[in-house]
C-alpha cells in the first residue's frame, strides 16, 4: 500500500522537528563549511535591505546569527534585532558570538517565525537570509509577520531559486541518485529549500499576505563547495543539503557508490579555487502599506 500523500503542514512539522533537533546539531558541527557560501551570497540580501542606524530587526531563520550580528552593527547605536531560529542549540551559540563581539543589541529566541508572538507595528525590517522557504502556509506565515512591522516598514529576503538552476545541489544529486534509495521529490509549492523558485508564487504570497511594493530581482553566482581539496567538496555534497538523509539511510555499499559518483561528477567542477558550482537565487524585497 502507498503511503497517504503528506500536506504542507506535516512537511512544515518534519522541518521544525529537523530543525530543532538533528539539523541544527548538524549545522553546528558544519558551519565552518556551509557559512562562507551563504555569506557570499547574503551580502547581496544585506545591501538590498540596506538597514538604517536606530531599526528595529527582526532576522528569520537565523541559524548562527552572522546575519543578525552585521545587521545589529549597521543598526547600533539606538537599534536593536531579534534574531529568530528554530534550533535551540543555535541559538545558544549564535547569543555566546554576539556577546564575544560585545554587541548588546541583539538577542536571538528559538522559535517558528509563522506563529512565534511578536509585538505588533514593532519592527522596521524584517529579515532572512534563506530562513523562510519551509512555511506550511506561507501566505498566513508572511501575514502573521507584517503585523509586526511598523506602517511603511519592509521585508527582504534571499531565497533558492528552482532545484534545476541551482547547479550545487543538482550535479551531485543526480550524480548520486543511481545508488540510493528512491528520494523523494517535494512538489513545487511544497516546504523546502526550492519552494519559493517560481518568482510568480512568491509575488502571489506575499500579495495575499498583504505585502505592497514587490520586486524580486535575480542574483546568480559561482559557489564553491570547497576551499581547495576535490574530497572537501564531495564530503560536504554527501553530508551536508539535499542528498544527506537519503545518503544516512543508504547501506554502505550504496553509500561508496554513490560517493564515488559525486567524485567523479566534481571532479568536472574542480578549478584553482576549489569545487566551483552555480547558485541561484532571488533576492525579494516589498513594504508593508502605510
Amino acid at each position: 500500500m502507498s503511503e497517504p500523500a503528506r500536506g504542507p503542514n506535516t512537511l512544515h512539522a518534519d522541518q521544525v522537528a529537523f530543525w530543532s533537533g538533528e539539523g541544527g546539531q548538524m549545522w553546528l558541527r558544519s558551519e565552518a563549511r556551509i557559512e562562507p557560501t551563504a555569506a557570499a551570497l547574503g551580502m547581496h540580501a544585506l545591501a538590498a535591505a540596506a538597514p538604517r542606524p536606530g531599526e528595529g530587526v527582526l532576522d528569520v531563520g537565523c541559524g548562527l546569527g552572522g546575519t543578525t550580528r552585521a545587521l545589529a552593527r549597521a543598526v547600533a547605536p539606538t537599534g536593536h534585532v531579534l534574531g529568530l531560529d528554530l534550533s535551540a542549540v543555535m541559538m545558544e551559540e549564535a547569543a555566546r558570538r554576539a556577546a564575544a563581539e560585545g554587541l548588546s543589541n541583539v538577542r536571538f529566541a528559538a522559535g517558528d517565525a509563522a506563529t512565534y508572538d511578536i509585538a505588533p507595528a514593532s519592527i522596521d525590517l524584517l529579515f532572512s537570509r534563506f530562513g523562510v522557504m519551509f512555511f506550511g502556509d506561507p501566505p498566513a506565515a508572511f501575514a502573521h509577520l507584517r503585523r509586526a512591522l511598523k506602517p511603511g516598514g519592509r521585508v527582504t529576503f534571499l531565497c533558492w531559486r528552482s532545484f534545476k538552476e541551482n547547479a550545487w545541489a543538482l550535479v551531485p544529486f543526480m550524480a548520486a541518485a543511481p545508488f540510493l534509495p528512491p528520494l523523494p521529490r517535494p512538489g513545487p509549492n511544497e516546504p523546502g529549500p526550492f519552494a519559493f523558485g517560481d518568482a510568480a508564487r512568491v509575488r502571489d504570497i506575499l500579495t495575499t499576505a498583504g505585502f505592497a511594493d514587490i520586486a524580486i530581482d535575480a542574483l546568480d553566482q559561482a559557489v564553491s563547495l570547497s576551499s581547495g581539496s576535490l574530497e572537501e567538496a564531495v564530503s560536504q555534497a554527501t553530508e551536508i543539503g539535499p542528498l544527506s538523509r537519503a545518503m544516512r539511510d543508504a547501506s554502505a555499499d550504496a553509500r561508496a557508490r554513490a560517493i564515488d559518483a559525486v567524485r567523479a561528477a566534481l571532479k568536472d567542477h574542480m578549478t584553482p579555487d576549489g569545487v566551483r558550482l552555480a547558485a541561484a537565487c532571488w533576492v525579494v524585497r516589498a513594504g508593508n502599506p502605510r
